[in-house]
């Protein structure tokens, strides 16, 4: 393959002004849309030698076979203009979402006559105001039950409320008293129109103030004697005061904001939207994000507030985000031409603000884990991933059965190894194992010697169970007596050449082996100079993910319980200290390097320990 693309344009030609570009492929079809502030800058990245380029970069350009851009005036029309494309062309090499579409959302039809208020997925009402998404259908019933108590505005439906008007009679909804619209004859057009603005308000955030008026419209009627005025607007209190209690404080109750938790790892990415109006979760939206080109997260912020207000008519004054985008400046100015005022990006550091940050981000890595699983979980795409790794990896069989090493140690300590296994693709815990790797001098040995005691087991003659009959005998396998297809090692062509050896040292060459290079997600084989590039897309490529997520897991998991272990035993050696004192002074220090560095007097702040026992600790453990 050639170092330098045939199509790469002079240096001289590309301007140094802000622009868009787009690589086409040889039928013209946009593959990938991209904003710079200096586009010769920028693309300049793009025809380095190819040997330099990220895997997947290198992937686009080569599938390419042409480049053109756009010179823009500012960068905030780069920013437009990238939007606009992405939208109308959907590149294939750009970030490709998928939004969750089970939320529904509570919509007022403001562009009615006489707005009504319902539940709806369709984003695309004319004039529609919408709130949420939330949860689940019932709990937008159950809010608009209890708002209505408070702003009776019309519920019913264009037919019923037609007929209504024509026939001069209620409809149903307004006979039972459920909808105050302008067909009960109990208000005007006008008036039903400023409770619709009202209900808008609360919705936006506004309670406080409609709290206040309602407690003083309350206590005044109830002065003037007026019980029955009194009792309503008690009752529209309650309404509104259990519409609150749905969802808690979270920031100053004058705060409007936006907030994006972001979980990702190298192949995609899950968001967590949190609508914060009046200092209060409104809603939450979800989406998962495919990464085709490996991009840093600062840029998928960037990707991700396009997406979420190219078209979006509720823009907040502060957006919440984990890592600031180059162009948070440009998108500040494009987020203000939307919203008619100015809107702030900023990130989420200290106090309240931080800790719903910690929130957010810990829904989106469950449900990025969530949609891993599922993936992988799901009989047809497994079946799928295991056909697709026979051919990629030149396979003379679908790898059924696969295993996955790992080696974890703590700054070259205790060095652990995992083994996790893989049938038709799903996980077979009961056969995972570790093991303890008592002298090694790097990684590569670590591998080596763990491959070699678990390949040891597979020349093993089968074990005797017990007699059947008199001449009969039942043996079973032992334990690892059953080959895997394929083994999958963690890390890159050193890991997988030391693997490889271990199988020709042990005489199993008729097992593949591979290794997955966590930084790239490049699949290594032994003897070549290149990795075998799967499809960010693909499912042979999440269940190899998932698979070194998995080892790695139970790796780290056996060293901590046996760091833990080995903590106690130093422990049990103190005279005078038993099982109970030492699960009490781990617990109170939280590690075991906070109890090392403590003096005697904190040790005796612990319950139980006294001045003598607290030195008797501090001069055991300083001498381990």
């Amino acid at each position: 393959m050639a170092d330098v693309l045939s199509y790469k344009p002079r240096t001289g030609e590309i301007p140094t002004d802000p622009g868009v570009y787009r690589f086409r492929d040889a039928d013209g079809r946009v593959l990938y849309v991209g904003k710079a502030k200096n586009l010769r800058q920028r693309l300049s990245n793009y025809f380095a030698p190819l040997r330099t380029l990220h895997e997947r970069t290198r992937r686009m350009v080569t599938t390419a076979s042409s480049v053109e851009w756009t010179v823009v005036p500012t960068d905030v029309d780069s920013l437009q203009l990238e939007y606009m494309w992405i939208k109308e062309f959907d590149p294939p090499f750009n970030v490709r979402y998928k939004d969750d579409k089970s939320y529904p959302f509570m919509a007022v039809t403001l562009g009615d006559e006489a707005p009504r208020v319902i539940v709806t997925r369709n984003r695309k009402i004319p004039g529609a105001r919408y709130f949420g998404p939330f949860p689940k259908v019932w709990a937008v019933h159950e809010t608009i039950d209890l708002m209505i108590k408070a702003f009776p505005i019309r519920t019913c439906s264009d037919a019923s409320y037609k007929r209504a008007m024509q026939t001069g009679r209620p409809c149903f909804p307004g006979q039972i008293g459920k909808c105050g619209g302008p067909c009960s004859m109990t208000v005007t057009i006008e008036e039903h129109r400023a409770m619709v603005d009202d209900f808008v308000a609360f919705m936006a955030g506004g309670d406080e103030r409609f709290t206040k008026e309602l407690t003083t419209r309350m206590l005044a009627a109830s002065a003037a004697m007026d019980y029955e005025a009194a009792a309503k607007y008690r009752d529209k209190l309650s309404a509104i005061e259990a519409v609150l209690g749905k969802s808690a404080l979270v920031l100053q109750p004058d705060e409007d904001a936006d907030l994006f938790g972001i979980a990702e790892d190298e192949l995609a990415a899950a968001v967590q939207h949190f609508v914060i109006r009046g200092g209060r979760v409104r809603g939450v939206r979800a989406m998962t994000i495919e990464k085709e080109i490996d991009i840093t997260t600062g840029e998928l912020v960037d990707q991700v507030l396009q997406r979420a207000y190219g078209d979006a008519q509720d823009v907040p004054r502060r957006i919440l985000v984990p890592t600031l985008p180059d162009d948070a400046a440009e998108l500040e100015v494009w987020l203000r031409e939307r919203r008619g005022k100015k809107t702030e990006i900023a990130v989420a550091q200290r106090g309240q603000r931080a800790d719903l940050m910690r929130t957010a981000t810990l829904n989106a890595q469950q449900a990025l884990i969530r949609h891993k699983t599922r993936r992988t979980s799901d009989y047809v795409a497994r079946t799928q991933a295991l056909t697709d790794l026979q051919e990629a990896l030149g396979m003379t069989e679908a790898p059924l059965r696969i295993e996955c090493f790992d080696i974890s140690h703590l700054g070259g300590t205790n060095v652990v190894a995992s083994m996790v296994v893989f049938e038709d693709g799903l996980p077979r815990k009961d056969q995972y194992r570790s093991f303890g790797i008592p002298e090694t001098t790097d990684d590569t040995d670590s591998m080596y010697q763990v491959l070699r005691r678990r390949l040891a087991y597979l020349d093993r003659p089968e074990e005797p169970e017990e007699e059947a009959g008199e001449d009969a005998i039942v043996r079973r396998k032992p334990r690892f007596a059953y080959p895997p297809q394929l083994l999958l090692v963690d890390g890159g062509q050193p890991q997988v050449e030391a693997a490889a050896r271990a199988l020709r040292d042990a005489g199993h060459t008729e097992i593949a082996v591979c290794g997955i290079a966590k930084r790239l997600e490049e699949v290594w084989l032994p003897g070549e100079d290149f990795p075998v590039i799967l499809p960010r897309t693909s499912e042979s490529l999440y269940l190899l993910q998932r698979l070194r997520d998995e080892a790695h897991r139970f790796a780290i998991t056996h060293q901590r319980k046996k760091r833990r272990n080995d903590i106690t035993t130093v422990l049990a050696e103190v005279p005078g200290l038993g099982a109970s004192r030492i699960k009490v002074l781990l617990k109170h220090f939280g590690s075991v390097t906070a109890l090392k560095a403590a003096q005697p007097g904190e040790i005796q702040e612990v319950q139980g320990i006294g001045p003598v026992l607290a030195q008797n600790i501090h001069t055991h453990l300083s001498t381990r």
